[in-house]
């Protein structure tokens, strides 16, 4: 454990990416001194946080584990198994040493004169200062201490139990409880079918529905790679289908819309009882993947209406009283607006997460505030005009760790370039003679991400601004990319 408080890199938060960029510290830049500073006392980020049912990650573990380090288990898991194997991988290297849990930074100054970070950590009532050559930001893109609001009217006056799944209730007592959850989001595909294992009955209240996917947790290649070859090599073939698989649909769906429509509503037909209506319960306004699929493993959301225990509803929330919630649906042919009332013990507001970058803190160069929003994001990891630092920001298209391994490869380049060329500085920089588009950083038309637009930077329409593609361009791009295109360079100073 490092008792000084100076260090050449300095990783913000203690989850998955963190863990991962501190593994590529060590193995790709090994003369370079780290701590990682985690404001909770525990790691695992995401899967530490949130404990409703059935939390879980809606990608693949094969891809969304370490490279490194093969995930075993079936490719959909839930928060325990995924905190276990970050523990056990961060023990295993060492890394769990160099974490200095309850260490909240609030802020972060750039100072030109000495070529370095200090930050200011909050640890309990005591504040302390750390200097940093690099920062690694691995907060993940959401606020922990506040939820998106739900702006659901009337929502006040309900007289039963409303619960935030980010803030869940670690005695809340559902069983033979009538809930409905608001939102048809990934927390609401996954909440659905664990509670209607022992509530009476779930309902999803949606104002749009999602596309929603069945996974099957087995399947006959992986089983048999694992019978046939040696672990080393199942373990390639396994994460290579997940790599390419999942790409290849994504493709396919964006390119072919309606045609992708098409294929996941049969799909979804054959798992629900005869005659449960896709129209509109999972006939999305939108095209596959121009937000992310709903994945349920083994189909078990499909499972939990089938059985009976569970039902979608499709409207806009009319009134909610001190009982009831009263949904106005699609209007009939003769022009009269139909509604459904709903009397849960339970709401559930399952709407979506807050966007923050950076973990909340206030970030300045030369004690002047950067406004994140106003930055362009330069090869997906680094901010306009802001010296050494870099953010985590991950694919919407497919797992988070596969751009936060591309995000620490690339940092752990450019760390060995500037140490071998003398460097103290590098700071990503526009050509203002070249006028350069805007791009949003997150492709996606997810509620909860267009209305975080204030909060998130933005790329461009030519590179090395443009946004994140895939992990195969963006994996080239670390190993063998240009370190210096619209890079500017310093030396200590004097």
């Amino acid at each position: 454990m490092e008792t000084s408080n100076n260090f050449d890199v300095i990783i913000i938060g203690a989850g998955i990416s963190g863990i991962n960029a501190a593994y590529r510290l060590q193995t790709e830049s090994p003369d370079h001194s780290y701590a990682i500073l985690e404001a909770r006392g525990n790691m695992g980020g995401t899967w530490d946080l949130f404990k409703y049912p059935g939390i879980r990650s809606d990608s693949d573990l094969h891809t969304f584990g370490f490279p490194f380090r093969p995930w075993v288990g079936p490719p959909i898991a839930e928060a325990p198994a995924i905190k276990k194997y970050m523990e056990e991988t961060a023990s295993a290297y060492g890394i769990d040493r160099h974490i200095q849990y309850h260490h909240k930074m609030t802020a972060a100054n750039w100072s030109s004169d000495q070529q370095s970070w200090q930050l200011t950590v909050t640890s309990g009532d005591e504040t302390k200062y750390y200097h940093a050559r690099f920062i690694l930001f691995a907060t993940g893109y959401y606020n922990y201490d506040e939820a998106l609001p739900a702006n659901i009217p009337g929502i006040d006056t309900f007289e039963g139990l409303v619960v935030h799944p980010q803030f869940w209730p670690t005695d809340l007592d559902y069983a033979d409880k009538k809930i409905v959850i608001i939102g048809s989001g990934a927390t609401a595909i996954t909440l659905l079918p664990n509670l209607a294992k022992t509530a009476a009955k779930v309902t999803m209240l949606q104002r749009s529905p999602s596309y929603i996917l069945s996974l099957p947790q087995k399947d006959p290649i992986t089983y048999w790679s694992r019978r046939l070859l040696p672990e080393s090599w199942a373990y390639r073939l396994t994460r290579a289908r997940f790599l390419v698989l999942p790409l290849l649909f994504f493709k396919f769906c964006r390119a072919f819309p309606n045609a992708a429509r098409r294929l996941l509503q049969k799909g979804a037909a054959k798992q629900l009882p005869p005659g449960y209506p896709i129209k509109p319960n999972l006939d999305p306004a939108y095209g596959p993947w121009e937000q992310r699929l709903g994945i349920s493993p083994n189909g078990d959301f499909y499972k939990a209406i089938r059985d009976g225990k569970a039902d979608i509803v499709t409207g806009h929330i009319k009134q909610i009283t001190e009982k009831s919630i009263v949904v106005a649906k699609n209007s009939s042919g003769d022009g009269e607006e139909e509604t459904e009332t709903l009397d849960p013990d339970i709401i559930i507001t399952a709407t979506g997460l807050k966007i923050l970058i950076g973990g909340g803190a206030t970030i300045s160069v030369d004690h002047t505030p950067v406004t994140v929003a106003d930055k362009y994001v330069w090869k997906g990891l680094m901010l306009s005009d802001v010296p050494n630092a870099a953010v985590v920001i991950g694919y919407t298209n497919a797992s988070w760790t596969l751009g936060a391994d591309a995000t620490a490869l690339s940092v752990t380049r450019l760390l060995n370039y500037m140490k071998k060329n003398g460097y103290a500085s590098a700071t990503p920089t526009v050509d203002r003679q070249r006028p350069m588009g805007e791009q949003p950083v997150l492709n996606l038309n997810s509620t909860y991400i267009v209305r975080a637009k204030g909060a998130l930077p933005k790329t461009g329409d030519r590179a090395p601004w443009l946004p994140r593609s895939t992990y195969f361009s963006d994996l080239w791009q670390a190993r063998f990319g240009s370190l210096t295109r619209d890079m500017r360079f310093e030396r200590v100073k004097g």
